[in-house]
This record gives C-alpha cells, sequence and structure tokens, in this order.
C-alpha cells in the first residue's frame, strides 16, 4: 500500500490529509474514496482540466502522461513542470503529495 498525503486548499486554509492507496488506483478515485472532493467535470474522460493537481512529491513514480493528458493539462488553470490531471495518474509503488488548487479553469473551491 501506497500512502498519498493531499494537501487540501479550502477557504484560503490548508489542510492535509493522508490516506492509504493501491498501486494502479488514480490519484482521483482514491481521494473520492476516501471522502476527499475534487471536481472532475467529464466524469474522468481527459477532456476538462477540473480534476487537475499538483504532485509536491512521487512525480515520478506515478504512471507515465498519456499525450491526450498532456495536450489538456496544457489548458488548465496553474499549471506546473509537476502537474497532472488526477483522473489519469495512478499510483505507483511510492508515497506520494498531492495539492488540489482552490481553482482550476472553470471551478471555483470556494464553499468546500
Amino acid at each position: 500500500m501506497t500512502t498519498i498525503t493531499f494537501i487540501l486548499n479550502k477557504k484560503n486554509k490548508i489542510e492535509k490529509k493522508n490516506v492509504t492507496a493501491k498501486n494502479g488506483e488514480t490519484i482521483l478515485d482514491v481521494a473520492l474514496k476516501n471522502n476527499i472532493y475534487i471536481e472532475h467535470a467529464c466524469e474522468k474522460s481527459c477532456v476538462c482540466t477540473t480534476c487537475h493537481c499538483i504532485i509536491k512529491k512521487g512525480f515520478l513514480s506515478l504512471s507515465t502522461p498519456s499525450e491526450k493528458e498532456e495536450d489538456t493539462l496544457d489548458k488548465a488553470w496553474g499549471i506546473q513542470e509537476n502537474s497532472r490531471l488526477s483522473c489519469q495518474a495512478k499510483i505507483g509503488n511510492k508515497n506520494i503529495t498531492v495539492e488540489i488548487p482552490q481553482y482550476s479553469l472553470n471551478y471555483s473551491n470556494k464553499s468546500s
């Protein structure tokens, strides 16, 4: 089992939550299973950027992004070198730290 530390930006407060994940699960599926809500407007089909996340630790242990994910991610607000779509990034065998930004291109997480 792998540990994922989620860094959540809620109402301008930072919260951290540690959860466990199985190799091969997506970051989004792990989050939802653990009551961590990440917007996913396209229902995990890799056509929006609302599930954009920033990998603070363990980026190279994740699955390699597809060309489609990279093309979609180019449209994300606040993209960084270590950005991924949480619906596409599959967990490897190392612990990771994932930041969920407060804002995305078409969604603001002000009420969470």
